[in-house]
Order: structure tokens, then sequence, then C-alpha cells
């Protein structure tokens, strides 16, 4: 596996510019170089970083903010290559048991465990052990979510229409052309288009597996043309083109989460964390206006995923140390407060700390979708969510090192057919040739 990572991420080295090396001595002593994926969770960190540097005189802060995408290919290629450019680096749950195998990662547990009041069973179980390798944490949460359906309670009850407490994804694509007004400027639910293995596919991935579908069969024969997968990617191609938001193809998380927030779709489909944001008078026109109900389902009993942006240090950071006073700072029960007080209860981060959802003002505050987050996270589970036997881990990624490349290709292939660029069968036909070749690789190897 550690030769499979090298190369890949010698291959992604190639697109990448340059930065400032970590633990640059600065004028007002080290520098701690942070990289993190830009959204709206971490620049209210970014904010509130003058108080870490406050009570630290001696470090410095300095962040490398990338779009998701891109903060993917850099980290995972100066991580892979041991380039030394971060000492903080953002990372998921896709990436921390992979990267601590291969030994490129620091062991958070003695962090962990001698730091007074970390307290690390405080974390949501799900979440703790998906950051985990052999009983240790490389990574600590920073934020965890699954994905859930949001919708506009006035315009369903305009419309005389009810959200089922646990849709199914037909009563949702036959809300959806109900719903839909391209005139008013509405569309009827948000979908994501945009290509990208942590973009599109991670919602379209959940359909996939509540369809029946999977990527593999325990043989590693690729199954990207099979029946379930076909029917999963036509429902998901269909819905977006007739009732999703314009310009689809290149909408993500971001994008969807604005037209949402501006009253511009009835539903949205995608990671629970999409609520604060919703809910958050500074930025939405439809506070006090949504409902979240579970991610819908066809054949399983579940279909959310399960995710979470953590901290983790390269195992060549020079200060670890110095890294680890910021994780605990960013991480610990303090830094929830900190937020609460300074940004409003609803920009804190979800889905981590099981302490948050005891706190009174964040339980007023979050009640239009602090039990359905923590009810989504606890659910998936991939026996759950899966219909079939698979030979790898993970519910809306492949847990392989290969997933970064081939889900990629896919995710480009998906949203060609959002476009109109091509057929469903013909983007399928070409990502079944991907997987194939990475499932021989496999098959060889057994």
């Amino acid at each position: 596996m550690r030769k499979r990572l090298v190369l890949l991420a010698a291959a992604l080295l190639l697109a990448l510019t340059g930065c400032a090396g970590a633990g640059a001595i600065g004028s007002g002593g080290r520098t701690l170089v942070i990289a993190i994926v830009s959204n709206p969770q971490m620049n209210d960190a970014i904010a509130l970083s003058s108080q870490f540097e406050a009570t630290h005189p001696g470090i410095k802060l300095k962040f490398v903010s990338l779009p998701e995408n891109q903060a993917r290919a850099k980290i995972t290629s100066s991580v892979a290559t041991q380039g030394g450019e971060f000492d903080v680096v953002m990372i998921s749950n896709y990436e921390t048991p992979q990267w601590a195998a291969n030994g490129w990662l620091e062991n958070l547990q003695p962090y962990v465990d001698g730091t007074p009041g970390y307290d690390p069973n405080d974390f949501i179980p799900s979440i703790r052990d998906s950051l985990s390798y052999q009983g240790s944490m490389y990574a600590v949460p920073f934020y965890g979510e699954s994905s859930f359906l949001a919708y506009r309670k006035d315009l369903f009850a305009k419309a005389g229409l009810t959200m089922p407490a646990h849709p199914t994804w037909q009563q949702i694509a036959d809300l959806a052309a109900k719903l839909d007004d391209k005139k008013a400027g509405v569309s009827g639910i948000c979908l994501r288009g945009k290509p990208g293995w942590g973009e599109n596919l991670a919602p379209f991935d959940t359909v996939a597996n509540t369809f029946g579908a999977r990527w593999f069969d325990q043989n590693w024969n690729a199954q990207l043309t099979s029946p379930q997968f076909k029917a999963a990617a036509n429902f998901y191609v269909n819905l977006v083109r007739q009732h999703g938001e314009v310009g689809a193809s290149s909408a993500g998380f971001s994008e969807c989460g604005t037209r949402y927030a501006q009253g511009q779709a009835a539903m949205w489909y995608d990671a629970t964390v999409m609520a604060g944001t919703n809910e958050d008078p500074s930025s939405s026109k439809v506070v006090g206006k949504s409902g979240y109900v579970a991610a819908p389902v066809e054949q399983t009993k579940d279909s959310g995923w399960l995710y979470t942006w953590s901290l983790a240090i390269p195992k060549v950071a020079k200060d670890k140390q110095a890294s680890w006073a910021f994780l605990d700072w960013m991480t610990n029960k303090q830094f929830v407060q900190t937020v609460g007080k300074a940004d409003g209860w609803n920009a804190v981060p979800p889905g981590c700390r099981l302490s948050t959802y005891q706190i009174p003002a964040y339980r007023q505050a979050a009640s239009a979708y602090a039990q359905q987050t923590l009810d989504s996270i606890n659910a998936a589970q991939p026996q759950n969510v899966h219909t079939q036997p698979v030979p790898y881990p993970g519910i809306q990624f492949v847990g392989i090192p290969e997933f970064q490349d081939l889900g990629t290709r896919v995710s480009q292939e998906l949203s060609a057919a959002i476009a109109g660029q091509i057929t469903v069968d013909e983007a399928l036909d070409q990502s079944q040739k991907y997987a194939q070749t990475v499932g021989d690789s496999y098959r060889e190897a057994k």
C-alpha cells in the first residue's frame, strides 16, 4: 500500500506550487504552517486564531487555505513524499488509517492521553474510531458529519406537501418535481454535480449504496455497469438534470449551500454540517424555515455517510509539541465555548464531541437539527448501508489509496453526464474501465 500511495503522490506533486517550509522561524518565534480546506468552520477558526497566538507567545500561525480538491492534492503529496511543508494538516477518515499504516503520521494517542482535560472519550465513538489505527488516534476531529436532507417547510406548506420522516429517493424525486419552480428561481432540489471524489461522488455513492450497488465484488471485479449501479446513476443524473439547480455540473457543497441559503432550492441533500450555515442569520435568508430528515433510502435501512474533517501532524513535522498545542486548542471542549460565544452557537463545529450536545445554549440554537445530526452519525455504519458484501472499507468512498485518482476520474464522467455532454451509459462504460484496472491490481496481489 505504501508503494501505491507514494506513486500517486509523486504524480500529484507535479501539479503543486511551493509554499514556505514548516516550522519556519518568524520575527515572533516559531511559525506553524497549517494546511486546511477552505470552508465556513475553518474560516471561523482562522478568525479566532489570534487567541491561540496570544496564549502561546512563542508560536505564530500561517494558514494555507485551499478549495477542497486542491487541498486534498497538495496535502496528500506533501505528506506522502515527506516534503515537510506543513506542521499540521487537515485530513479525513479516508486518509487517516491508510497514512497511519504507512508511518506518515504522528501517533497522537500519547498527546491525547497526556493532556489534562482533553477527554478523548468525549468524542462520538464512531468518529473517534474512524480516526484510529490499531487502537491509537492518528488524527483528532474538528467536526464530524453524516448526510441528511434539508427542506423548506414554508414551501412545502404552501404547496400542501408533507415530508416523510424517513423518505425514499423516489418520494424525494416526486416532491422535487412538484416544488420545482424555475420561473421563481427555485429548483426542486440541489445535489452536487461538481467533479471530485469528495464532491459529487459523496452524495452519489450513498444513492448507489441504497440502490444496491457496489464498486467491486468480493473478487475485485468492477461493478460500475451492473444493473444496480446503472439504476442509481440514471436516477441521480435525471433528478439533477430535471429538477436540480442551474449549472449543476459545476455545483459542489459550497455552491449548493449558497443557493439553498439564498432561497433558491426547495430541498438539499448533503452533509449534516450544512445546517449551521442554513440557520446563520448573517448569511442565510432561510433561517428557521428548514426541516431536516434522514438521508433518503431505497433498499437499505439507512444511507447516510460518515465523515470527519480532522487535524493530524505529519511524521516529519519539526516541532510536534507546538503542533499538538494548536490541535489541542482547536479540538478541545473550550474551543466549542469560544466559537459559540464569539460567532453564535450555530457556528459551533458539530458532530464531534458528545458534550457539545449537552450545552443548553447550543441545544436551543440547534434544536432544528442537533438530534438529527447525532442520529445520522450513529446510523452511519457500513452494515446499515450496503446490501452486498464488499472487499473495501468506507461508505461514500472506497477506502483504498487508488480511490483518490479513480474516484476523481469517475466523478468527471458523472459530471459530464449531468452536463449532458455524454450519456449515463457512456459515463459508466468508461468508469468501468478505470475501476477494472484498479480491481485487476488487487486481484493479482491476492
